[in-house]
C-alpha cells in the first residue's frame, strides 16, 4: 500500500523516531503512516490472542510499502506470529514475557519505567530503548505514579547512557524543545494527537519541527 505523496521527513534517529505517537487502532496507524510518521506504537487493551493477532496483522498490512515502523504494545506472542519487528512492554507485561523467544524472533524491545526499581528491572532486560513517564499529569489512564517532571529526564538519561530515552505522559508540541534539551531522545505522544481538534495538522507540526532543526 504505497503512499507516493508522502512528504519526505528526515529520520533523525533510526529507532525510535524523535516523534513517537501512540494510538489504539489500525485506522490511526494508517492515518499516521500516510502523514509520514516514522515510528507508531499500537496500544490496544483487553484483547484475546485471536483478536490481538488480527489487530497486529492488519496494522502491519496498512504500513506495508511505507517507511513507518510499527511497535506492538504488550501482545508479544501476536507480534512474533504476525512477523512484527518492534515490541513495547510495560513492567507488568515484562513479568510474563518470554524474552528469549522475543529476541529469537528478532524483535526490538522497548520498556516502560516509572521509578528506580523499574529502571533496574528494565536495564537487566537489555532494552533497545527505555520509556520514562508520566512526565506531566495525564488523564488518559489511571497512573499509580506521580508526574516525573523534566528534571527526571536528565537524571534518567545519565543512567541509561547510550540507550535511547523516550519521554511520555501529557507532553505537548510546545514543550518538545524543553524535553529534548533535558536529554530525551524521543517523545511519545498520545492525547496531543488523538484528542487534538485537527490531528493531521498537529502531526505535520511535530514533523515540521524536525525539518527545521535538521
Amino acid at each position: 500500500m504505497p503512499y507516493p505523496d508522502r512528504p519526505a521527513y528526515p529520520d533523525r534517529f533510526a529507532y525510535p523516531d524523535r516523534f513517537y505517537p501512540v494510538v489504539d487502532s489500525v485506522a490511526w496507524v494508517a492515518r499516521l503512516a500516510l502523514l509520514g510518521v516514522g515510528t507508531i506504537q499500537l496500544r490496544a487493551k483487553n484483547l484475546n490472542d485471536s483478536e490481538a493477532l488480527q489487530l497486529v496483522s492488519d496494522a502491519l498490512a496498512v504500513i506495508s510499502g511505507t517507511p513507518a515502523k510499527l511497535v506492538v504494545n504488550d501482545y508479544w506472542r501476536a507480534a512474533i506470529v504476525a512477523g512484527a519487528k518492534h515490541l513495547h512492554l510495560g513492567q507488568e507485561d515484562l513479568v510474563d514475557a518470554d524474552l528469549k523467544a522475543i529476541r529469537y524472533a528478532g524483535l526490538t524491545l522497548g520498556l516502560s519505567t516509572h521509578d528506580d526499581a523499574e529502571l533496574e528491572t528494565a536495564l537487566r532486560a537489555k532494552p533497545d530503548y527505555v520509556a520514562l513517564g508520566p512526565i506531566f499529569p495525564t488523564t488518559l489512564k489511571s497512573m499509580r505514579f506521580a508526574p516525573q517532571g523534566i528534571a527526571k529526564i536528565t537524571e534518567w538519561k545519565k543512567r541509561v547512557g547510550n540507550i535511547p530515552l523516550v519521554a511520555i505522559g501529557g507532553i505537548k508540541l510546545e514543550q518538545a524543545s524543553e524535553i529534548f534539551a533535558a536529554g530525551a531522545d524521543s517523545i511519545a505522544v498520545v492525547s496531543d494527537v488523538t484528542q487534538n481538534a485537527d490531528p493531521d495538522a498537529r502531526v505535520r507540526a511535530w514533523l515540521q519541527m524536525f525539518v527545521q532543526t535538521a
